[in-house]
């Protein structure tokens, strides 16, 4: 059997250390959105409805970043760049991080922690309801991002979990397209990318099991009854 070939150690070590060195930068720029935000308050530039920009732009970057995070995988696979699997951590909690900030906005400058107010927004109004809903299931996925929530959980079962990600970015969108009502097409533009990240998993998931299905079809012996 051929040897798999593989990269010199030297080349190894230098494109770790790139990776690594990188990694500060790429979290550095997860940063430009609040600091734009940060910038815009500071100079007066939020308009004359502060809490709605905040809102809006808070809950923008938590689904980008969702979408980010779902991308990883298949920008991985099909261009054969490995080493973006290094970052799809860092972009997850970044998305939570926001959501954080989206949920704080809405409680806080919003709603001042009046709770009943709060809950009754979240029984009658839809898409508050569906928002909370998907900022809930990141909870769980940004506490057990770790390397060590890997190893007590399993692989497995680490995989399942995290496989709410996919609920909460369908929260998410559902949760912008209730919201504007009128002019749906930059949730429209998030639904088609979600789907489009969706729909390659399931095409990935369902392909081996269609052909395999087919092999077997094609290699059972047919009877002929006379």
């Amino acid at each position: 059997m051929p040897a798999v070939a593989r990269a010199p150690p030297r080349r190894r070590r230098y494109k770790s250390r790139m990776i690594r060195w990188f990694k500060p930068v790429v979290f550095l720029a997860c940063l430009i959105p609040l600091g734009l935000l940060g910038w815009k308050a500071y100079s007066g530039g939020l308009g004359a409805n502060p809490i709605e920009v905040i809102t809006h732009a808070t809950g923008d970057w938590t689904l980008r970043f969702l979408l980010i995070t779902l991308a990883i995988t298949p920008i991985r696979k099909l261009t054969g760049r490995l080493w973006l699997i290094r970052y799809r951590r860092m972009f997850g909690l970044f998305a939570f991080f926001y959501g954080t900030l989206h949920f704080l906005t809405y409680i806080w400058l919003d709603k001042f922690f009046d709770l009943h107010e709060m809950l009754h927004d979240v029984a009658k109004r839809r898409f508050i309801t569906v928002g909370f809903a998907g900022f809930v299931l990141l909870i769980p996925l940004a506490i057990t991002s770790t390397t060590g929530w890997i190893r007590r959980l399993g692989g497995k079962r680490w995989q399942a979990l995290h496989r709410l990600v996919y609920f909460s970015a369908i929260a998410g969108v559902i949760h912008y397209w209730w919201l504007v009502k009128a002019d749906i097409r930059e949730p429209l533009k998030y639904g088609a990318i979600l789907a489009l990240l969706l729909g390659y998993r399931i095409a990935v998931w369902a392909g081996p099991k269609l052909s395999a299905s087919k092999a077997k079809s094609v290699g059972e012996p047919r009877v002929e009854v006379s």
